[in-house]
């Protein structure tokens, strides 16, 4: 594989929510993986085979949506989309994680049926990746009769996802927990709806069903897309210590009041975000930019704590060896600036004035997958080959 270069780099934003900045103008990129982050100097000390001269534009990491509903492939048969994978890729998305595979036709809801359905999912993404993005398909949907053969059998097979609780025909708080727990001693990250119903046959999640089953991702709390209660939401903040979701197809109410909780507590790394697209409101192939936006300029969260929630937060949660520009992780990066005729001189002083910066080149394993965004507005600056 060829050794990559990017260099002079204005800001290198780590996705470490602990440590978000790094004073470094250069990384490189070799065997899918980050060598090294320091300065120019590193060029001479490598045999670079490309060097991408950013223009003093921000890099960040890859950002990761934590809640999408794929089918199969680079389709979305509930909107009847194609290649909407491909255009999150365009928006700075370089990981998708399944929240459950409901948009299925036909989808099955027994046992043997949504065993099926996972580990084909998991498989098929697994082998096939929609323009290089890494997605992680296959979270099983929770049906009465799931017993912990199932699950061993599942876990074999590779699938490590349980997808919304309470998409299923499994309601109760006590029946879902028995198999959350079992879910869990076979190593898999489990996700529960949290608000009023989304599809039907879904159910509305209480703060309270929460604290049963003990999930470790609390989905959509700003709703998906009807949210809880303030109260509801204050439950969840202060008397849990779940990874708790803000997506773009919620509430935007709830998710700046949430958001603005998080930040006066200062209790950043328990923040992911997501579309939770497809859906019912549509494909949003910038939708992860968007919550970052949200997040900066509406909640005051600084702008790289924010990216840090879109990234390596997410990463932790569902333990992916990416999500951070850091040695040793994975080559998944974008390099973004402020798009034209923003007030702000860079990527992060775009989020926190709101604007969506332009995303200039983005890398998957330390391969180029796209350069210029045919989605975001145009970068101010552009990258050169050196």
């Amino acid at each position: 594989m060829k050794t990559i270069a990017l260099t002079n780099i204005g800001t290198v934003v780590t996705g470490d929510a602990d440590q978000p900045l790094a004073q470094a103008d250069t990384v490189i990129m070799a065997e899918g993986k980050i060598q090294k982050i320091g300065d120019r100097s590193l060029l001479k000390e490598f045999a670079v085979d490309e060097i991408y001269d950013v223009d003093g534009m921000t890099v960040t990491p890859g950002l990761i949506d934590s809640h999408f509903h794929p089918v199969l492939g680079d389709y979305a048969p509930r909107q009847k989309t194609i290649d909407y994978i491909d255009s999150c890729l365009h928006g700075g998305v370089t990981t998708m994680i399944s929240a459950g595979e409901a948009h299925t036709p036909g989808r099955p809801t027994t046992p043997a049926g949504v065993k099926a359905l996972a580990i084909l999912a998991h498989l098929s993404y697994a082998k096939a990746r929609p323009s290089g993005v890494k997605v992680h398909g296959g979270a099983v949907i929770l049906e009465p009769g799931l017993t912990e053969k199932d699950f061993a059998e599942m876990a074999q097979a590779g699938v490590w996802l349980v997808g919304e609780v309470g998409l299923g025909g499994v309601k109760k708080p006590a029946e879902a927990a028995a198999l959350v727990e079992i879910a869990h001693r076979y190593g898999m990250v489990v996700t529960m709806h949290t608000g009023g119903t989304s599809i039907p046959g879904s159910s509305t999640v209480t703060a309270e069903d929460v604290m049963t089953v003990k999930p470790d991702v609390v989905a959509h709390l700003n709703g998906g897309p009807t949210a809880v209660s303030m109260t509801e939401v204050e439950k969840l903040i202060s008397g849990t210590g779940f990874a708790l979701e803000i997506v773009q197809c919620g509430n935007p109410k709830v998710a700046c009041a949430a958001l603005q909780m998080i930040n006066e507590r200062k209790d950043y790394k328990r923040i992911i975000m997501g579309n939770d697209a497809p859906s019912g409101t549509g494909v949003i192939p910038l939708g992860i930019l968007r919550n970052i936006c949200l997040a900066a300029a509406m909640a005051d969260v600084p702008p790289e704590i924010a990216v840090a929630m879109a990234t390596g937060n997410t990463a932790r949660v569902f333990r992916l060896s990416t999500g951070m520009v850091k040695e040793g992780l994975a080559a998944d990066l974008v390099v973004l600036d402020a798009p034209l005729g923003s007030v702000g001189e860079d990527a992060l002083a775009a989020f926190a004035a709101g604007d969506i910066p332009g995303v200039a080149l983005v890398l998957i394993d330390g391969e180029v997958r796209a350069r210029k965004s045919r989605n975001t507005p145009p970068a101010k600056r552009q990258v050169k080959t050196v």
